[in-house]
């Protein structure tokens, strides 16, 4: 070693060295004891700190790094092994806990990575709900300025209106320099400007409705921006200054009836007006995105309020429209009341003047059947008798006819001889099928109930009616009568599909069948049969002499008693039939004595004649007063005739059993003599029987008859058989109820 030319290095004497690295320890260590004391302080002072037992293990290491340092002073003089150990131990816990603490960093790291991680994002959160909030605030100002606009313009349903506001508002919410409307004309090829905020007479001025801005437009929902010069903004004076930035969005026009302005189509559906806004000349200011929206949503607001105006024109037109339809109908309803009440009165006064001289045929002809005839003589007087019944029943016909047209007339529900009636018809057509030489045959169904409920007089009409067609139209041959129970099948016949029979237990469908060799009719004519004084071509031409109500009338009763009736023919010259079906009733009580179930028809019970029986007999017309006493006498009455009130009144007397009035007479009606009849006798049985004989035949006058006090109405014509059966009632049981 002593040999070596080594050139050793200057260093600092160990003593020094020393010195120096024992005051690095004692700071090292004073600060590692400091360190943990901060870390105490913190972990006290957060309310909230993740890993704090991180920090305590870190705490720990930082203490025994101390520690070690703080150990190491006493190695820099002469030590004792106990120090040596106390060192080692030291360091070997130094080195256990930093291993632990940098392996435990290892996964706390990511985790405050995340967090910074987490901190950005919330971060970008709370910036996107700063903006989200300032779109919510600019949402709320457009949703007010919309809500403003909305009211504006649905104040009114004027449509002039609506547009004209729409354009102030939006020039006064966005502060445009200019607003115009472009609406399209007639002809749906161009857009005409119709409205602008500034220019006052914008009249005239159109564009093609197929420009390339203008599709762009229409093709979309949203507001879109077009150039300042293109031909729908250029309605601005020209200036110096840069225009402003210009949108257009279209207006839908919904369904618009009629809805015309400066040559507006009557139909516009759709097709789409056409607003243009511009914002001021020579600025800076840009659409912003709540403005657009803004413009969009005032665009369809327009819309729905237009097509709110157009209802409300088309309602109110529709409504005046309806007022002149009603009165139109009200006035028509007036004339035909009128008219009703003109035929009414027209058809009373017809009736009672035709039933007057009725009268007399019918009770001449009676009592001229009563005398000594020979038998040509009284086949004559039967054949006069049965024929003054058929037009008697002509009568009937038209005044039926007038109470079917208003709804007045009811059916007369009651049990009767259904054989009878047809027998009776049979003994009617007879003598003038005889004169024809025509061979009437009646054929009854053996399970044809014998009695039935129902409207013998108006069934008896039908029946008499479609059988009297069948003889008038028969020239030769003959005509069949059938009349059978409608069987199920026979119900629904293809032919009359608007028939809906209803089968019950308590009444069945009667069927009836005429039928004729007669001249036939053409199927095309058929329809026109039931049309009241309506006659086809053949019928006309044969000179018939009917009047065209029959079928008309047999029609409405045959519908009153819930039936169909159709008339069937293969042609001219081939005959016809006619069938009609009705509902009757069936009696409860069929095979009990059908005395209770007697046929209305003349009887012969009671006495034939009323010896000393004082009638008097009131009636302005001196042929029916006549008339009247003859038949009456002719029964044995003795008779006392008067020709008006005042005499009537003078010469009843307590004598008098029965007093005959026409209730139709001038001066004191029959109904004021009846309660002056009425207040003279105070006594019933001194009082006489008071019955209305008239020709009315009207249910006014017998509930007239029936308050004034009468005991009965008969009807005119009266034949000898019908007053002894009125004599007779009247005397049983004081009262006669006959139905008019």
């Amino acid at each position: 070693m002593d040999s070596c030319n080594c050139i050793e290095p200057q260093w600092p004497p160990d003593d020094l060295l020393m010195k120096y690295q024992y005051i690095s320890d004692f700071f090292i260590a004073l600060a590692y004891f400091s360190i943990p004391l901060e870390l105490i302080y913190f972990v006290k002072k957060s309310a909230v700190f993740p890993y704090r037992w991180v920090l305590v293990q870190f705490g720990a290491f930082i203490v025994l790094c101390g520690a070690t340092h703080l150990i190491n002073l006493w190695t820099f003089t002469m030590h004792t092994r106990t120090v040596a150990m106390v060192m080692t131990t030291a360091k070997v816990f130094t080195a256990v806990v930093s291993c632990a603490t940098a392996l435990m960093l290892v996964h706390i790291i990511p985790d405050l990575l995340s967090v910074k991680t987490r901190e950005l994002f919330l971060k970008n959160k709370a910036a996107e709900l700063d903006r989200e909030m300032g779109l919510i605030r600019t949402q709320e100002e457009t949703g007010r300025h919309v809500r403003m606009l909305t009211h504006e313009i649905r104040s009114t349903l004027d449509r002039h209106t609506i547009l004209k506001t729409t354009l102030v508002e939006l020039g006064r919410t966005l502060a445009l320099e200019e607003c115009a409307l472009w609406m399209p004309t007639r002809t749906g090829l161009e857009l005409q400007l119709s409205y602008t905020l500034r220019q006052q007479n914008p009249v005239g001025y159109t564009v093609p409705i197929h420009l390339p801005v203008i599709n762009q437009v229409f093709s979309s929902s949203h507001a879109v921006k077009i150039s300042p010069n293109c031909p729908v903004a250029r309605i601005r004076p020209a200036g110096k200054y840069m225009p402003g930035e210009v949108v257009a969005v279209r207006v839908p026009l919904l369904h618009l009836s009629n809805f015309q302005i400066n040559d507006w189509p009557e139909l516009s559906t759709k097709r789409y007006a056409l607003m243009v806004l511009m914002l001021p000349s020579d600025s800076a200011r840009q659409w912003h995105v709540h403005e657009l929206e803004l413009v969009e949503v005032v665009a369809d607001q327009v819309a729905v309020a237009l097509s709110h105006a157009a209802i409300l024109e088309e309602s109110m037109r529709a409504r005046d429209l309806l007022m002149e339809q009603n009165v139109a109908l009200d006035l028509a309803r007036r004339e035909a009341e009128t008219a009703i009440r003109a035929r009414n009165d027209f058809l009373a006064v017809m009736n009672h003047e035709m039933r007057t001289p009725m009268h007399a045929i019918i009770a001449l002809s009676s009592l001229l059947q009563e005398t000594e005839l020979t038998p040509e003589q009284r086949l004559m007087v039967e054949t006069i008798l049965k024929s003054s019944n058929l037009l008697s029943t002509l009568i009937n016909d038209v005044l039926d006819l007038s109470r079917l047209e208003d709804g007045s007339l009811q059916l007369d529900l009651g049990t009767f001889n259904l054989f009878a009636v047809f027998r009776e018809v049979l003994n009617l057509i007879k003598p003038i099928a005889s004169v024809k030489k025509l061979h009437v045959s009646l054929n009854l169904a053996p399970d044809l109930p014998e009695y039935a409920i129902g409207d013998e007089k108006h069934l008896m009409q039908t029946i008499l009616n479609v059988v009297g067609n069948a003889v008038k139209f028969s020239k030769e041959g003959s005509i069949s009568i059938t009349a059978i129970v409608a069987k199920s099948e026979l119900l629904r016949d293809s032919r009359t599909p608007e028939f809906f029979p209803v089968p019950s237990d308590n009444h069945f469908y009667l069927r009836v069948q005429v039928k004729d060799s007669g001249v036939g009719i053409s199927p095309q004519d058929i329809p026109k049969l039931f049309t009241k004084f309506a006659q086809t071509q053949s019928m006309a031409t044969r000179n018939s002499g009917g009047s065209g109500l029959g079928l008309a009338i047999c029609k409405r009763f045959v519908n009153l008693m819930e039936g169909h009736i159709w008339i069937e023919s293969d042609g001219l010259g081939k005959g016809c039939t006619a069938i009609f079906m009705v509902k009757l009733g069936i009696p409860e009580r069929l095979n009990e004595p059908k005395l209770p179930f007697m046929p209305k028809v003349p009887t012969n019970h009671g006495p034939t004649a009323f010896p000393g029986l004082k009638v008097l007999v009131m009636d302005e017309n001196g042929v029916s007063r006549m008339v009247t006493k003859g038949l009456l006498v002719h029964l044995g009455c003795d008779v006392t005739m008067v020709s008006s009130s005042e005499e009537c009144l003078h010469v009843v007397s307590h004598e008098h059993k029965v007093v005959f009035m026409d209730v139709c007479v001038p001066g004191m009606d029959g109904y004021e003599v009846a309660i002056r009849i009425n207040e003279k006798f105070t006594k019933r049985h001194e009082r006489p029987i008071i019955v209305a004989l008239t020709g009315n035949t009207d249910k006014v006058t017998k509930e007239n008859c029936m308050r004034v006090g009468m005991d009965g109405v008969i009807l005119k014509p009266v034949s000898l058989d019908k007053m002894r059966s009125v004599l007779t009632d009247l005397l049983e049981h004081r009262v006669l109820l006959e139905a008019i």
